[in-house]
């Protein structure tokens, strides 16, 4: 028996035992949990095993966790259409998005020719210029503002032949923002959310929630550079969304440590050292 089966096996197993002492000691609340994660999961429009498998058994198990508070919070948000155009966004979040890419666009030389050197041999990185609102040391002068939506402001950068695996983001306070700095015309570099693989070739920007799941893939020989932003999501209430935000940025900045884990977290000056490991998750 192979490896890989030997895993699924006992995976499914654990999580047999585990139902069924949930159903026996507090049945309600996992029947409740149940409920809420089959609501959550059945948001993405692929349905097939693999996408039930991550969710409940694999890297999407935070995500299930946090399915109540996700679905309470969509109750307080525009309607979530799971991946959006730039028009999609109402005015004010629009006009901060396209301030902050038009930066990106202007110094996209300087900008990429920095995170290059920093980078040096490494195979997947980060360099991060605001998280979950906190402001980090960064030779960007025109990005050292206050935002009223953008909370996360990075570049992503891919060595060539490095992909992300299938993954469910946690949280969804925010929707990703996504823009290729650096597209070249091949079918090789993309971003696909369930079944739709989105070419940065036909448009460098891609705006979707990221606890639908999804993959970043660059099958090219050259660095991929995307910038990488989380904005507050649509809602008639964004000062009371941000506040949330801000409640939960030490445990998101946590969560990220696990989910950022294998990424080298990139800083002016700082030379990359060893390299992550070629399974870990993110855009």
């Amino acid at each position: 028996m192979e490896r890989a089966t030997k895993k699924a096996i006992r995976r499914f197993g654990i999580a047999g035992v585990v139902l069924l002492l949930g159903l026996v000691f507090v049945p309600l609340l996992t029947i409740f949990y149940l409920g809420c994660g089959l609501i959550d999961v059945m948001r993405n429009k692929r349905r097939d095993a693999m996408v039930f498998r991550k969710y409940f058994l694999g890297n999407g198990i935070t995500t299930w966790l946090l399915s109540p508070f996700n679905l309470a919070v969509d109750l307080f948000c525009y309607r979530n259409k799971g991946v959006f155009k730039l028009d999609d966004l109402p005015p004010e979040w629009r006009a901060e998005v396209d301030s902050v890419l038009d930066v990106f666009r202007e110094q996209k030389d300087e900008i990429v020719a920095e995170i290059d050197e920093t980078f040096e041999d490494g195979r997947r990185g980060m360099y991060v210029y605001e998280w979950y609102g906190k402001r980090k040391k960064h030779s960007v002068e025109a990005l050292k503002r206050d935002y009223k939506y953008f909370k996360t402001i990075a570049v992503s950068v891919f060595s060539g032949k490095e992909s992300t695996s299938f993954h469910y983001g946690p949280l969804r306070l925010t929707l990703r923002v996504l823009y290729n700095l650096t597209p070249v015309d091949t079918d090789s570099v993309y971003i696909q959310c369930g079944w739709e693989k989105h070419f940065w070739r036909d448009d460098p920007l891609y705006i979707f929630d990221d606890t639908l799941i999804h993959r970043s893939v660059n099958d090219s020989d050259e660095r991929r550079f995307v910038v990488f932003m989380d904005i507050v999501r649509p809602t008639a209430y964004p000062a009371a969304l941000s506040s949330l935000i801000a409640a939960v940025s030490v445990l998101v900045e946590r969560a990220n440590k696990l989910f950022y884990k294998n990424w080298k977290m990139l800083r002016p000056g700082a030379k990359s050292s060893e390299p992550p490991a070629p399974h870990s998750n993110a855009a």
